[in-house]
């Protein structure tokens, strides 16, 4: 005897030739859906295996140090484009020189800036020595601030601005700024009121042969 259809347990009878075929094809959609899946997740993970291989096979290495700035040559050609002396800081052991340079605009500016070596100590202190310019110059780079009183540093009488709101201004907090013959020189920054005084010491001897020269 040949075998029969199938009987479909729902239909209590057996499959029509039409039903078969459409069973059939049912899950022969089913099976490949699930391939498409099972291929789609397995892909997934070759490009995250492959983005794994690449992110440590790329060496690894300590950043490359920024060269130190030649501030004795770039003083010279700042004196040289000045016509005049420029005064050269000497920052301590612990203190480097990020960035010298001559800007222009209304007044031009001999420009030093220095901060601490030390990665976890915050502050910075700038040096300006601004040609043929006054006190009245010091309001540009302290955003208005006015003197608040004068201080001895080094025998060198120095006005004094504090600050009253630092974020506003850059980060500057304090600053001292004197008189060099026609050139106003002020150091400003983030540091102490303490730590800016002594530090402005060590500029005095330059400071009064700025005021020799002119």
């Amino acid at each position: 005897m040949s075998k029969g259809a199938p009987i479909v347990a729902e239909l209590g009878r057996p499959e029509t030739p039409q039903e078969t075929a459409d069973r059939k094809a049912e899950s022969s959609r089913v099976y490949r859906s699930s391939q498409t899946f099972r291929n789609l997740i397995a892909a997934l993970l070759v490009t995250i295996g492959v983005v794994i291989v690449i992110v440590l096979s790329v060496p690894r290495g300590e950043p490359v140090a920024q060269p130190p700035i030649d501030l004795a040559a770039i003083a010279k050609n700042a004196s040289t484009s000045l016509d005049r002396p420029v005064i050269v800081p000497d920052p301590p052991e612990d203190w480097r020189v990020t960035a010298a340079e001559v800007t222009g605009g209304a007044v031009t500016v001999w420009n030093v800036t220095l901060a601490p070596t030390a990665d976890d100590e915050r502050g910075f202190l700038k040096l300006a020595q601004a040609a043929d310019a006054d006190r009245m110059w010091a309001a540009t780079p302290l955003r208005g601030a006015q003197p608040a009183g004068t201080v001895d540093a080094g025998g060198v009488e120095w006005d004094v601005y504090k600050i009253a709101d630092p974020a506003a201004s850059g980060n500057i907090s304090y600053a001292l700024g004197t008189q060099a013959g026609t050139d106003y020189v002020l150091l400003y920054g983030s540091r102490s009121a303490d730590e800016t005084a002594g530090f402005a010491k060590t500029l005095v001897p330059q400071i009064k042969k700025l005021q020799e020269a002119q």
